[in-house]
């Protein structure tokens, strides 16, 4: 092969920066490096967005550069807050997001909500917490989706829950409105999607709640739950998400590529890991360890398990303890470990140092960091976690911890179908040890189960042939691709 040619390479590259269409084109491209540069360090996806998610993209955008913060529209609707008057009917209606919980369920909530305000016509406004400005760039051209610092109601939200006057379930208990054919007047609603919401809470995934919902000029989420699989049970989305997703499994894939930039300073601590321990590799594995036990690690069991899954599925090759191995073969793994503890990784490590593959394969291992404890809040242990998720999500082939929101993060953002490590009883390794997953998409980890034109309780995993129960919790609901739909 004669020296690749420049300019074709940069045709190449440039055209492809979009991602087919799915990012808009026209940002200042110094202000967030990756946006335009992750498709470096990308395989190309084999999911292309659909022509319809495209124009929906575009013209969202344009509605949030006409209703975003500050604008002659969000002033107007901002007045309603103050004043407490449901006034004539506005021209933007919004959609503002708490920042809350660990940031593996903020970036799959997130996701969540845009595509809930893409259903609904709604701007997303995104409460900045103590971090979100540090790890993520602005993903809408022109108007910020940060929610001011000035938002009347912004210090109410560490105290919004189930008991708040505005808490939709608590609205439909009291019966605050004559009656829910009617739309409500309030000026905003509070929904509360946390794991411990209750039956009324949940009613919130009904049609003919969504129809009263429809007119409150501001709706104020809380949620820890990837909720997107219950939007495919609402029958006013249905069409309008068949056209945005002909392939369920890659919605979220879409979506967090579309969404999540990291920041010039993430973007840092992500490309130099990268081109110092996994570019010049043959094949790069990530190996995402999330351990719920009580104690400090490393667990035996977890470590037999992990070597197990990887010896079983020919994920890296075993080693020889008797004769020395002569053939050296060239090909070289690059194992990313990621872990709170640095045990795991460790004993791996020594494991392929201390005695040679059987196929002569040359294996290291890295791990970024080893923060012992997961710390919510701090700032830069955000930054890396962001880093090695998005590290994890350039690697070739994955293998995630069961129930961890971090791996399903990785896996849906890298197009990757991963190994899941099923969840230890008893301090004792599974067996099987781990399985593949059946689709990329996160699981839905506290969905409701009802019925709402019945008014009764129902297995929502057996509704529709591509909603399933999730292979790391029994009781989750996660998309999936019905082979014979495609």
């Amino acid at each position: 092969v004669g020296p690749v040619d420049d300019d074709a390479l940069s045709i190449e590259v440039r055209k492809d920066k979009l991602l087919g269409g799915l990012l808009a084109a026209g940002f200042d491209e110094t202000s967030c490096v990756s946006r335009y540069q992750s498709v470096l360090y990308r395989k190309e996806s084999q999911h292309k967005p659909s022509p319809y998610l495209i124009s929906r993209l575009r013209s969202y955008e344009a509605l949030h550069k006409r209703c975003g913060p500050y604008t002659e529209s969000y002033n107007k609707t901002l007045k309603k807050l103050k004043t407490g008057h449901h006034l004539e009917s506005t021209d933007c209606n919004y959609l503002v997001w708490i920042s809350f919980s660990g940031l593996g369920n903020r970036i799959l909530t997130l996701a969540s909500a845009f595509l809930y305000a893409l259903l609904t016509n709604r701007v997303l406004l995104v409460d900045p917490g103590t971090d979100m400005v540090d790890l993520f760039c602005e993903p809408f051209p022109e108007v910020s989706w940060f929610l001011p610092l000035d938002f009347p109601l912004k210090n109410q939200f560490g105290s919004f829950d189930q008991k708040s006057p505005h808490c939709y379930g608590r609205m439909l208990k009291n019966n605050s409105f004559a009656n829910s054919s009617k739309s409500i007047s309030a000026p905003f609603v509070y929904l509360h999607l946390v794991h411990d919401y209750d039956d009324q809470d949940k009613l919130f995934f009904c049609n003919e709640d969504q129809t009263s919902l429809r007119e409150v000029p501001w709706l104020i989420m809380k949620t820890d739950n990837y909720f997107v699989p219950s939007l495919f049970l609402i029958p006013t989305f249905e069409q309008q998400l068949s056209n945005l997703f002909p392939r369920k499994e890659a919605v979220f894939h879409l979506l967090g590529r579309y969404i999540f930039h990291p920041t010039n300073p993430v973007w840092g601590l992500i490309t130099r890991y990268y081109q110092a321990y996994l570019a010049k590799a043959d094949e790069r594995i990530g190996i995402q360890i999330r351990v719920f036990d009580t104690g400090t690690g490393p667990f035996q069991h977890v470590l037999d398990q992990i070597i197990a899954c990887t010896l079983k599925e020919n994920l890296l090759p075993d080693i020889s303890t008797e004769k020395p191995i002569i053939n050296q073969s060239q090909k070289s793994k690059a194992v990313l470990v990621t872990s709170l503890s640095g045990g795991y990784f460790e004993r791996l490590r020594d494991m392929y140092w201390e005695h040679p593959t059987v196929t002569g394969e040359v294996i290291s291992f890295y791990q970024p960091s080893h923060e012992e404890y997961q710390q919510t809040e701090k700032q830069f242990h955000n930054r890396k976690a962001w880093a090695e998720m998005y590290l994890l999500s350039l690697t070739d082939v994955l293998i995630t911890s069961s129930w961890s929101t971090f791996g399903y993060v990785a896996q849906s953002l890298g197009g990757l179908k991963p190994w899941i490590l099923y969840k230890p009883e008893n301090q004792t390794a599974p067996d099987p040890p781990c399985g593949r997953v059946m689709s990329m998409e996160p699981c839905f980890h506290a969905p409701p189960f009802y019925d709402c034109k019945a008014k009764r309780g129902i297995d929502t995993g057996a509704v529709v042939p591509h909603l399933r129960h999730c292979e790391d919790m029994s009781w989750g609901l996660k998309l999936v691709d019905n082979e014979s739909e495609l």
